[in-house]
């Protein structure tokens, strides 16, 4: 064992999770030890860090357990109505730290690894991401789960296990290189493989219709292999699962061919099978249409959907028999959620198996399906939308392809009779888009198909019923629903952020955890100098650490008392982080022209990663390393004005940089950005937010008074206005110096000295094709952005303009999200009832 740590002051600061009992920690240390001695290989003796981890993994790992047989047994008891969530995106993060605070644990283990020589921090650094998803649809699914399992709603996550996840971001020159995500190396202790449950899913093959009904023959199979993740609620001992499918090649794939003298060729193209859940496509908000990506779409929901009828239909607890045989009450005990249109041919496999499988009639078929399914809509942007050409289908999925046809046929025949003669309107809605290459358009076949159709935030689902779905908005209005988006406080507070969660707890108690409305009690704390200090000392602290891990990792000297201004999130022209560098570049300048002046130091930091594949992104990025070259060397400016590019970003770097952050930039175009959760997360954790009125900046700025945040710029309204009225990008450049210089010094290699058009590309797009309209907003940006600048040096102002922020985010859990689509779109009530424990009697 190494030898016990001396320095008290490395400890995490924890406290607002209860006191670790001497009991408690004499257990853990105990099977803690246990788990070590079975954890080394016989030939050596000497633990790494490692090691040290995964025994601390599995101390944890025990606690679970008993919990999910538990969870598991108490459902197929009472038989309670279940959701699905499928989605093709789970962002899960880290998992032991989160678990630890949601069982309680985490002081005792704290205690018992201290007591042990360890530093549990250092522990935790140890366990990979799970990176299974892009940004922040992935992410909210993560959240979601969190929620459904604390609310103890009987709730499945069903996803990919990909092998490889988002990309590892390196900056190599400036540049962004992409490298391997190989997040299993060295295995995955929180996963269990469930064999028993391993499903067939058929691809290709022909459509025979024969007098005894349809029959799909032919096929080529590929076996879908259950993962399973425990998902524990916060202190109720309710663990729900997520299930995430790995293809596996079956023993008998191309093995015809071994006749022939192809065994070693036929062994070697079993990895086509198991390509499918090989590695995430890496886009964020744009429609890749790849066979390989329709085989991934198709495979989660063929193997979900077998899970789902199998557990419908054999109800007890460990029973394989079959208890329920007619299909008709499916939705009254399952809720299927589409996660985007991604899970999209969940609609036409659920009507194959109704059909083909249990016989039903089309209008019974039917009526299951849309009472069954919903579906979440999670951006607007055209070219974010998925269209799957026929022909590609057709050779997949031909049986899928004549449902959906049929689907499309009884749709448009109820449109025609709605809108007589109005051939305009069935071009617009029909499933079908004709053109050089016939596709479907899978949002629509999402919401002929479900019952309920949702937005992400208020202005949100506005806009798709005032636009992208106006027509079905007028067919079915009822089906249309908002359902604002929200994070978990236990992960995006209380772990993150001990410090913070603590200095609450003292002023409101602790039940705010687990209902963050009661954060408006803050607001009779507005004024109260001791928690204007406490939260003001949280944050410089926040600060002081994470400026210690930058100046480590980035070789940058960080002054801790200058603003902490931050933009992280996917790098996309719609996110504008052009906007921010041309700030970035305006501010430079006038320090260089004044540098007598007692300007307001600021660091400024933008992290994200750009899709392999989207040149601009990785323009930019290149950029934003060429503004801090030069920025960061220049002595006039000294520590006045920093920019550091934050490589990787990931959920592990965002917990350490939100709770570190003063300010907060969320300034997409009007329009553009569905909601947004990042917004929440910096306002949660004391930023304060700099942004346009878009996504649920709108419903932030509600919340927490319009006057405690900066908002700035067009309007949804002015956007549109600008579209017909047509924006002049030269009429700006022309007009504005400040921002004329700065395009100049872009444009002329002032930033890129050895290669002086080396921007030419964003120069041009900017000047000629904006379509997201950056120099239309940034004379408003950096009025907007003096003002901040004024009130950061009135300390006492900026913190009290903080408490108002954090006292308005109750509405911004998500468990207040979840708890609106259990009770309007799910038809299920959340209950904060807790469970027995283990070890508890039954009752």
């Amino acid at each position: 064992m190494p030898k016990p740590l001396t320095d008290q002051d490395k400890r995490k600061q924890i406290s607002v999770r209860g006191l670790a009992g001497v009991e408690n920690v004499s257990d853990l240390k105990t099977n803690f030890n246990r788990h070590l001695h079975f954890t080394l290989v016989k030939d050596r003796n000497v633990a790494t860090k490692r090691d040290y981890y995964f025994a601390l993994a599995n101390t944890v790992r025990d606690h679970l357990v008993g919990r999910w047989i538990r969870t598991q047994q108490h459902y197929y008891e009472k038989d309670p109505k279940r959701v699905y969530y499928l989605s093709l995106e789970f962002y899960m993060g880290r998992t032991l730290q989160n678990t630890m605070v949601n069982l309680a644990l985490e002081n005792a283990c704290d205690e018992a690894t201290y007591q042990l020589g360890l530093d549990m921090e250092e522990l935790q650094d140890i366990e990979e991401d799970a990176g299974l998803g892009n940004g922040g649809l992935g992410r909210l699914a993560a959240c979601f789960l969190d929620s459904m399992a604390s609310l103890g709603l009987a709730a499945y996550g069903y996803g990919i296990r990909y092998e490889f996840g988002i990309f590892n971001q390196k900056i190599v020159n400036g540049w962004q290189v992409e490298e391997a995500d190989d997040w299993l190396r060295y295995g995955n202790p929180w996963e269990k493989a469930r064999p028993e449950y391993m499903r067939p899913v058929h691809f290709y093959g022909r459509v025979e219709h024969t007098p005894e009904g349809v029959k799909w023959v032919d096929t080529q199979v590929v076996l879908a292999l259950p993962y399973d993740t425990p998902v524990p609620g916060y202190r109720n001992n309710v663990v729900n699962t997520m299930r995430l499918w790995s293809a596996k090649a079956p023993c008998d794939f191309n093995l015809k061919d071994f006749n022939v003298g192809g065994y070693i060729q036929a062994v070697l193209d079993r990895n086509l099978a198991e390509n499918i859940s090989r590695v995430l496509y890496p886009n964020d908000n744009f429609f890749e249409g790849k066979e390989l990506r329709l085989k991934q779409e198709y495979f989660v929901v063929a193997a979900t959907l077998q899970d789902i009828v199998r557990r419908f239909k054999s109800s007890k607890f460990g029973s394989t028999e079959v208890v329920r045989v007619d299909l008709s009450t499916l939705p009254d005990k399952v809720a299927i959620q589409l996660n985007d249109t991604h899970p999209a041919m969940a609609i036409p496999e659920l009507m194959r198996i109704l059909l083909d499988t249990e016989h039903q009639t089309w209008e019974k078929a039917w009526d299951i399906c849309t009472r069954t399914c919903a579906y979440t809509n999670h951006t607007v942007l055209p070219e974010a939308l998925e269209r799957w050409p026929t022909d590609l289908l057709q050779n997949l999925l031909p049986r899928h392809l004549e449902i959906i046809y049929e689907i499309n046929r009884r749709h448009l025949e109820r449109i025609a009779k709605l809108y007589p003669g109005d051939h305009d309107r069935l071009r617009r809605m029909s499933l079908v888009e004709e053109g050089d290459q016939k596709k479907i358009n899978m949002a629509h076949l999402c919401i002929v198909g479900s019952h309920a159709v949702n937005g992400v935030a208020r202005i949100h689902s506005d806009i798709l019923k005032a636009t992208l779905f106006k027509d079905f908005y007028e067919v079915d209005p009822h089906k249309f629903q908002n359902k604002t988006n929200g994070i978990t406080p236990r992960r995006w507070l209380v772990m993150c952020n001990p410090g913070l969660a603590e200095v609450i707890a003292e002023r409101i108690g602790e039940d705010y955890i687990r209902d963050l409305d009661q954060l408006k009690k803050l607001l009779t704390f507005v004024d109260d100098d001791s928690l204007i200090h406490d939260i003001a000392k949280v944050k410089q602290e926040n600060k002081l650490k994470f400026s210690a891990y930058l100046e480590e990792h980035y070789k940058v000297k960080i002054n801790p008392n200058s603003m902490f201004d931050v933009q992280v999130k996917r790098i996309h022209e719609y996110k504008r982080q052009l906007l921010n560098c041309l700030h970035i570049i305006t501010l430079y300048n006038r320090i260089k022209k004044e540098p007598n002046k007692n300007w307001t130091p600021r660091t400024i930091m933008i992290g994200g990663k750009a899709a392999p594949g989207y040149h601009t992104a990785k323009l930019i990025i290149r950029l934003i390393t060429a503004i801090g070259e030069i920025v960061n060397h220049d002595t006039v400016v000294g520590d006045r004005l920093k920019v550091i590019f934050l490589e990787n970003y990931k959920v592990t770097l965002a917990e350490k940089i939100i709770p570190a952050s003063d300010l907060s930039e969320q300034i997409s175009t009007a329009g553009t950005e569905a909601s947004g959760t990042g917004n929440m997360k910096f306002m949660l954790n004391g930023a304060l937010t700099i942004g346009t009125m878009d996504g649920a900046n709108v419903e932030m700025a509600e919340e927490a008074g319009e006057e405690n945040l900066f908002i700035f710029g067009m309007r949804v309204d002015d956007v549109d206005a600008m579209d017909k009225s047509g924006y002049d990008a030269m009429d700006y450049y022309n007009r504005i110096p400040e921002l004329k210089q700065a395009m100049d010094q872009i444009a002329g290699g002032f930033f890129s000295p050895d290669q002086h058009d080396l921007f030419k590309d964003i120069v041009n797009m900017l000047l000629h094709h904006d379509r997201f309209k950056v120099f239309a907003d940034y004379e408003a940006y950096i009025k907007c952005q003096e003002k901040v600048s004024a009130l950061y040096k009135n300390p006492k102002e900026w913190t009290k303009m903080v408490i108002h922020n954090i006292a308005g985010c109750g509405k911004f859990s998500s468990d207040r999200t979840i708890s609106q689509y259990a009770r309007e779109i799910w038809g299920m009530e959340p209950s904060l009832e807790r469970i027995p424990a283990p070890d508890d009697p039954r009752q």
